[in-house]
Order: C-alpha cells, then structure tokens, then sequence
C-alpha cells in the first residue's frame, strides 16, 4: 500500500498539504478523491441530497460547492462549527439541512455490502450444486468455509451448544463485513480506500447491532442478575447501578476499539509516507535516503495493518459472542 501511495501521490503538485492529504482519507467527504494534478483535482463527484427548511428538497452534484461556491442556497464551508459539511445559507446565517447525501463512506459501504454478499451467494450457489460429502470446497467456497466454521465455533464455545445456532448468522455477518471492510481501507486505489471502519459512526452502529442483540434475547436471569442480584442486602441498592452501567460501556469499548485501532493504522501509514515530500526541500541526498527508509517502515506497517485488521474483526466477533453468552445464563 504504501509503495502504491507513493506513486500516486507523485502526481500531486509539488507544494503538498500533508494535514489535508491524510484528514482527506480518513474523514468523510461529498467526493471520492483520487489525487490533485497541475490542471486540478481526479475525483468522483458524488450526489448530495438535502432538505432546506423552506426550500424543500434539492439534488445535484457535489462538484456544483467545489471551492466554497454556493448552489441553490447551499455551500460546503471551509472552516468553522460546520466545516465540511453541507450548509444552507439563510439570511447570511448557516444553518444544516436535513442531510442524506450519498458521501464517500456511504458509497463505500453500498460497494462492500454488494462485494459481501456477491461473495456469499456465490459459495452458496456452490454448496447447492455439489455434494460436501462427496467433495471438498472449491473457489469461493473454499475461502469462506473456514471463515464460518471459525466464527461457528467461536459462537459455540461462548454462547454454548443450545444457543449457540441461533446468533451464528449475526456474528458470521459482523465478521466478515468488518474484515472485509479494514481490508478494502488498506487499499489505495478505487473501491479502497474509504476509511469506513475507521469512522466512529460506522463502528457505533455495530456496536448497537450486538447491544440490541444482548439485550433484546436475554434470559430472565440475566435481568435478574442485574436488578436483583443474590448480593448481601446492603449492596443491592448498589449493584444494579454498577451493572447496567457495565451494561452500557460494553457498546462504547466495541466502538472505540474498532474506531481508534483502524484511524490509528491510517493516519500512521500515511504519516510515514508523508515523509518523503517532507524531506524534498532537503536536497536530492535526504530526499533519496528518507524515501528508502519511509518506504521499507511503510510496507512494514502495511503488513502490520493486515494482521491487524484481521484481529479487530477477530476481537469484535468474540467479544459479541462473549456478551451475548453472558447474557443468556439460566438460573440452576
């Protein structure tokens, strides 16, 4: 990755923005930004779709509020309580509109959800036309069986043999679409690049999706554990405040932890190849030696990435499936 950045960021003028290259891949945009030219910027425009107060609804391109230019009311301030963000321009006053434009990380997740489940629908068009106890898996089938059988495991051994078939469709579904989306992060080029798991929204609502799922399918116990536990009696006014308060910071540890991880793997991978630009009014001998050093670090980091990448999603799935066995004990 890293060497592959370099090489693209070699066609951006020569006066280059460190801040703004980094911050323009790992925060969200209304473009998908591939590089800057003499003759300007190669990005895709996307649409943006929002809802004025009085004006009503409006789509158009997002190339329409390039360098701050106002369309129909609206413009993308630079700086700023909303900086970045499409605004509406009443009486000389910003205010947000009902935004639900089609931004970079919701265009990378559009095209993850589809890869995600082009790949699962093809191993299941294979298990359809074959006989498993006759042969082995092939193809794309053979890549995702050992994902399953590993998340299936992992779900039996935390939630137990009774349950345990009941939620392994949901964590097999959070595994593979985290991995698969802190791999497609990694890569630089187009459908890569979107720092989708490294946006707080994103890994938020994922953390929902197991608090949800804890919480909704609990066993009676579990509630009875928290409210009313079989505690000495001048604890037990104490104990469920401490309970539902560990209740409510399982979610936001799954959050931060996937969020920060992977922001932090971004930002680091391009800071090291950042160096290289730094290091060009130093003179051909600095340029030439720091552009070595940067790229070896940065395909060492790249490497360290994937494996990360891999244990987050590891991490977020087992600990899922940890709370969710937590949650469904039974009184003996």
């Amino acid at each position: 990755m890293s060497f592959l950045i370099a090489i693209l960021m070699f066609f951006m003028p020569a006066e280059v923005n460190i801040g703004e290259v980094i911050f323009d891949h790992v925060l969200d945009s209304y473009e998908w930004h591939f590089f800057d030219t003499d003759k300007g910027a190669v990005a895709i425009h996307l649409p943006v779709i929002v809802r004025g107060e009085e004006s009503g609804w409006h789509v158009f391109s997002s190339a329409r509020l390039e360098h701050g230019a106002v369309y129909e009311g609206f413009m993308i301030p630079s700086e700023g309580e909303y900086a970045g963000k499409v605004v509406e321009v009443v009486g000389g006053e910003q205010r947000r509109p009902l935004d639900i434009s089609i931004t970079k990380n919701v265009l990378a997740l559009m095209i993850s959800s589809l890869v995600l489940a082009l790949i699962v629908l093809a191993a299941a068009r294979w298990y359809r036309k074959h006989d498993v106890e006759k042969e082995a898996p092939s193809g794309i089938a053979a890549f995702v069986e050992p994902i399953v059988m590993m998340v299936h495991e992992m779900a039996r051994e935390n939630i137990g043999e009774e349950d345990y078939r009941r939620y392994s469709p949901y964590l097999c579904t959070a595994f593979c679409f985290i991995i698969l989306n802190n791999y497609l992060g990694i890569v630089p080029f187009f459908p890569g690049g979107a720092n989708l798991t490294g946006n707080i929204a994103v890994t938020l609502v994922l953390a929902l999706c197991t608090f949800f799922t804890v919480n909704l399918t609990a066993t009676k116990h579990y509630y009875k554990e928290i409210f009313w536990p079989d505690v000495p009696a001048f604890l037990k006014p104490i104990m469920p405040v401490i309970e539902v308060f560990s209740a409510i910071t399982k979610p936001i540890s799954l959050t931060i932890r996937l969020f920060a991880n992977m922001l932090a793997g971004h930002i680091l991978i391009l800071s090291l190849v950042c160096i290289i630009f730094i290091m060009y009014e130093f003179g051909p001998v600095m340029f030439g030696s720091m552009t070595f050093i940067s790229v070896l670090f940065g395909f060492f980091m790249d490497l360290l990435e994937c494996l990360v990448a891999f244990i987050q999603a590891y991490v977020f799935t087992m600990l899922s499936s940890i709370y969710i066995g937590l949650a469904r004990i039974k009184e003996e």
